[in-house]
């Protein structure tokens, strides 16, 4: 009984969102057979997310399914300050292409439709998205997990350069700063 008490206590910590619904016809000899294919972001608003594809008869199944396929395929993204990006990153999947951007603080969630969703359920509060190209809910979704999972932290790109983790932030500090400067004086 403890084991399922735990499970619905794990359970409850996630956030979903249903992106995309659609309904499919196949013609039989009676007439029209209608099914229902699902598209669902989970997430735990403190970096975590997956997204889920299910297939059902009735729309509550097939989201219960979407459901638990995005809780077996999570990703963890790396956040600067637990509200945005390190670094601009672009996705692809298909026709589908994503841009994102790091954004300062109060920027919001500037981003359309699927994207909106991730960033929600992902607890991202400050970033900028494009989609160019497929605005298929399918491939922008893909795209943009294509891209978060590209998303480095300072503390993996040092490990990765034998460097430490100050080296590149004073750094990135040191090119702001520099930047600041050059509109200054123009």
């Amino acid at each position: 009984m403890a084991r399922n008490e735990n499970r619905d206590e794990r359970d409850s910590e996630f956030v979903d969102r249903l992106v995309h619904i659609n309904r499919v016809a196949k013609v039989v000899k009676g007439g029209r057979r209608f099914g229902f294919a699902a598209l669902v972001v989970i997430g735990d608003q403190r970096g975590r997310v997956g997204f889920g594809h299910g297939k059902a008869r009735e729309v509550p199944e097939a989201i219960r399914k979407a459901t638990e396929s995005a809780k077996r395929h999570m990703i963890r993204v790396p956040l600067r300050e637990g509200r945005t990006l390190h670094h601009d990153i672009a996705g692809r999947h298909g026709a589908g292409k994503v841009e994102l951007r790091a954004a300062p603080p109060g920027t919001g969630i500037i981003a359309g439709g699927p994207m909106r969703a991730v960033f929600e359920v992902l607890g991202m509060q400050d970033v900028v998205a494009k989609s160019v190209g497929s605005s298929n809910p399918y491939n922008m979704i893909h795209a943009t997990f294509a891209a978060l999972k590209k998303q480095g932290s300072p503390r993996s790109v040092a490990a990765r350069r034998g460097k430490k983790v100050s080296d590149l932030i004073t750094r990135r500090r040191d090119e702001a700063h520099d930047a600041s400067e050059v509109e200054a004086t123009s």
